[in-house]
């Protein structure tokens, strides 16, 4: 709605009140303005970083812990006593890389969800593009997934494994894996600033996200006209992909296009929703 006066003068003896009908049809997602405005982004993730390891004891010494000890439990319980495949692989070069990929996503979900509830200033007292925030979220996680895939040349001297000339495409898979967890975090961040209880949800769905997905089997057990369907779960073609180009297990097979397909719609879909809903996020959070 619009206040118009008609007079030359100003004086305001004649006014009209236009009303425009609501924008219809879907949002603009205004990319170019978040990119002309990166320098903010990249502010966010530097600070975001520096909160990670501020007054920590073993500072990034962290981002080797956690899939350490995954590897640890999940060689013991399913490579050795469950005696689960993995595609001919020793257990633990097989399932290192996943747990790697996962705790990465998981941290980047999670911090991308809770970033705007968490910082509401960033909200209400200053205009940026927001949606500068989740893609802040899933930066710094990067570093602690590079240290955490240092482990991986480790273990292929060990077990005596040679990855093959697909190595190289580790850092586009990477870059992958931090879509995804953007296009998720998106989501999950346009929803937890009206809704809190997306942060008691998000470990029920996290947890659900890593039994549903080949982290500690091969996704080469569900064949059939069920692996396309499998395959519309976005990590599982990230983590055969992962794997493949690490440690040279089997190339991804063509049903994980499906994969492909599930992750563009999730960070369109994201994009979409996040601006559709982003003019409320001062009168909500």
């Amino acid at each position: 709605m619009t206040t118009i006066d008609a007079a030359p003068g100003g004086g305001g003896e004649h006014e009209w009140t236009e009303i425009r009908p609501p924008r219809r049809g879907l949002p603009r997602l205004a990319l170019g303005e978040a990119w002309r405005r990166r320098d903010l982004g990249v502010a966010l993730a530097q600070r975001m970083l520096k909160v990670r390891y501020r007054q920590t004891l073993l500072g990034v010494g962290w981002a080797l812990l956690q899939p350490l000890a995954g590897l640890v439990i999940f060689t013991l319980l399913f490579g050795r006593l469950a005696k689960i495949p993995s595609d001919g692989l020793p257990y633990a070069v097989f399932v290192y890389p996943a747990m790697c990929l996962w705790t990465y996503v998981s941290a980047s979900v999670s911090a991308a969800a809770a970033e705007l509830p968490q910082n509401p200033h960033l909200v209400t007292r200053v205009y940026f593009p927001r949606i500068l925030s989740p893609a802040a979220a899933v930066v710094p996680g990067l570093l602690d997934l590079t240290v955490a895939l240092a482990l991986t040349a480790v273990l292929l001297v060990i077990y005596d494994v040679a990855p093959g000339p697909q190595v190289l495409l580790v850092p586009l898979w990477m870059a992958a894996a931090a879509i995804v967890a953007f296009g998720v975090g998106t989501w999950l961040a346009a929803i937890n600033v009206k809704y809190r209880d997306v942060r008691q949800v998000l470990p029920f769905l996290l947890q659900t996200w890593f039994f549903v997905s080949p982290m500690v089997f091969p996704s080469s057990l569900v064949s059939g006209e069920w692996r396309t369907v499998y395959a519309i779960n976005p990590l599982v073609g990230l983590i055969d992909g992962f794997r493949w180009s690490l440690v040279d297990s089997a190339a991804p097979p063509a049903a994980d296009i499906a994969s492909l397909v599930s992750a563009v719609v999730i960070v369109v879909g994201g994009l979409y929703y996040f601006r559709s809903v982003e003019a409320k996020f001062a009168d909500v959070i």
